[in-house]
């Protein structure tokens, strides 16, 4: 569900890129006044986790299509909403600035459908509703499913109603809203599976993260190192090898756009801003499409191998994790540093 810039107009993305940057600044605020020491470490494991799980698309069956981890609800059972925001937006930043993966512009778009909904809707008005912080496993599962299909269901409503809003006229609303629901119903429902099962796995494990995560008590940081590396581990895995199996069908936005325009991808505007982000986007992305960039001087397109191009996968993938755990663990030390001088 991460939009390009082709999908928006310059009013609408900078429209959104207020109301992300206002969001930020919240959650930033929020954080300063309760963030600890042992916060910081797990915020840069799970940015770097929920990218890495970004990177794996499944299959949706009988549709044609894919869909990936969102992972804001995990991020905010783990994290609690001000935190998870922080970090996902770290994660989206990371994505479009060295891997292209969504526009600069569309940027805001990106951070609002899919850090807002799951961080400060659907977890405190569905999931600590229906867990009442006494965790179950079934608890967990009923309350993840229905958090993150609604979560899910408010992101992709979001981004019709972004594209409608840009008045993209190859993307009618009704057409394009009866196609971007359904398939992020499916979507959402294997995305509540995955969240109840990490979820479960970290409870069992450390059940005073799911406890804590939405007060101001402290975490021992010696009890979670186990898991922190544990975490980091099946990360590095999960971007290094498992990537290689990612579903190559188009992703729920895409599919959708298919089916609506007969296209996957819009052809950019032309105008200056929409120019100017995407000349910026092809200096500051390293490995484009989580591939080693394609230099061919007379602008032929150049078939990579099927073994260069799972390289080019798990070497995006492991480059990823690493910033984005850096950028993400920054953040938190910088909140820290910030409270102990204010």
């Amino acid at each position: 569900m991460h939009m390009a810039d082709a999908l928006i107009s310059p009013t609408v993305g900078g429209a959104m890129w207020v109301a992300s940057a206002g969001l930020t600044a919240y959650s930033a605020r929020r954080l300063k006044a309760n963030i600890d020491d042992e916060k910081v470490p797990l915020m840069g494991v799970l940015g770097a986790f929920i990218f890495a799980a970004q990177m794996i698309n499944f299959t949706i069956p009988g549709t044609g299509s894919s869909g990936h981890l969102g992972g804001g609800m995990i991020l905010s059972i783990l994290l609690a909403p001000p935190a998870a925001f922080l970090t996902m937006a770290s994660i989206l930043t990371v994505q479009a600035l060295f891997f292209a993966d969504g526009g600069l512009l569309a940027l805001g778009c990106n951070i609002f459908n899919l850090g807002f909904f799951p961080c400060f809707i659907a977890y405190p008005l569905i999931y600590r509703r229906i867990t009442r912080n006494r965790a179950t496993p079934g608890g967990i599962l009923l309350a993840s499913m229905l958090a993150c299909i609604v979560g899910l269901q408010l992101g992709a409503f979001g981004v019709v109603l972004e594209t409608w809003s840009s008045g993209i006229s190859e993307l009618p609303f009704i057409t394009f809203s009866l196609l971007m629901l359904p398939i992020h119903l499916a979507i959402g429902i294997i995305e509540g599976l995955v969240t109840a099962a990490v979820v479960t796995f970290v409870w069992k494990a450390r059940p005073e993260i799911i406890e804590m995560a939405p007060t101001v008590k402290r975490l021992s940081i010696l009890s979670m190192r186990k898991l922190l590396v544990g975490l980091l581990l099946i990360t590095v895995l999960v971007a290094g090898g498992f990537s290689w199996l990612a579903s190559t069908h188009p992703d729920g936005l895409e599919w959708s756009m298919l089916h609506t325009s007969g296209k996957e991808e819009l052809a950019r505007p032309d105008n200056a801003l929409h120019s100017l982000f995407a000349k910026l986007q092809e200096k500051t992305a390293m490995l484009p499409d989580y591939s080693f960039k394609e230099e061919a001087p007379d602008s032929a397109v150049r078939e990579e191998t099927r073994a260069t191009a799972s390289v080019g996968k798990s070497v995006a993938g492991i480059v990823g994790v690493a910033i984005t755990l850096v950028v993400a663990g920054l953040i938190g030390i910088c909140l820290r540093r910030f409270r102990k001088v204010g």
